[in-house]
């Protein structure tokens, strides 16, 4: 699944390439993509004459500030969107399409049909629906040591669970929490209210260090992301530990171990990373 890095490349790439532009109409060949409104007409009509006058990120949501509102869209596994002009011809697997008023087509493929689309009145998106419990955004100034501090304490949890937990931070998935608690020295099964000022204060380093290095390079293409015009992500060749069983550790030489820590796997290497 895209983590905060991917999604924060997309829309990167949105806003470059749809960013003001106008629906003229929307076609939806798999209706379950829709949950918001629940009827797919109304969501048709709802966006047609809006404007994009934004792209925007929220954790590992796509927001498309329109008009009057907010259409929220979630990639989950295989999700990718895709500018195309009116006669190209359309992929297998390609569920939504919205027509511009210039000619062009914002076109959403998703092979495993896991993706969501929500619209929300502006102003509302963020009090009901899929946004409205998610929590601190790791990339932003609001995102201190201090706050890091707060949502660990006292928490007998696993560290890992609690980073994939988005409504503690939001963005992080198993990537880059392993990446992160790799960076930091921290063993994913450490109950996370153990952690030392210190330690934590280190984690919170190496987590906006990764996020921010991942975003750099566009992300990680492990499976199948691509931003949206087809390009991979590189953040792939920097990994330390993830997807690394049994090569040696880049600090240590210790041959990288995969365990599961609350039902996903994890990379971890057991000599920089000790429980």
């Amino acid at each position: 699944m895209p983590e905060l890095p991917e999604v924060e490349t997309v829309v990167r790439t949105l806003q470059t390439l749809v960013q003001g532009k106008t629906i003229e109409r929307v076609t939806v060949t798999l209706p379950r993509i829709v949950r918001t409104p629940d009827d797919v007409e109304s969501f048709k009509l709802r966006l047609a004459g809006q404007t994009i006058q934004a792209v925007q990120r929220r954790a590992k949501f796509i927001l498309f500030i329109l008009d009057q509102d907010v259409l929220i869209s979630h990639l989950r596994m295989e999700g990718r969107y895709g500018l195309y002009a009116a006669g190209d011809p359309v992929e297998k697997h390609t569920h939504v399409i919205f027509h511009f008023t210039d000619g062009t087509e914002l076109r959403y493929r998703d092979v495993r049909q896991f993706g969501t689309m929500d619209v929300y009145t502006r102003g509302l998106e963020n009090t009901t629906g899929p946004l409205a419990k998610l929590g601190v955004e790791p990339l932003d100034e609001g995102f201190t040591p201090a706050v890091l501090r707060t949502l660990l304490k006292g928490r007998p949890t696993k560290v890992k669970p609690l980073l994939l937990n988005q409504e503690c931070i939001v963005g992080l998935g198993n990537i880059y929490v392993d990446e992160s608690l790799f960076k930091a020295g921290i063993h994913p099964e450490r109950p996370a209210g153990s952690l030392s000022s210190q330690k934590v204060n280190k984690l919170h380093e190496s987590i906006v260090a990764t996020l921010r290095e991942a975003v750099e390079q566009g992300g990680s293409s492990i499976k199948s992301y691509v931003n949206g015009q087809g390009e991979m992500g590189m953040f792939q060749q920097s990994l330390l530990v993830y997807g690394r069983k049994d090569e040696p550790c880049v600090k240590c030489g210790t041959p990288i171990v995969r365990l599961v820590v609350g039902g996903r796997g994890t990379h971890i290497c057991p000599k920089c990373q000790k429980k």
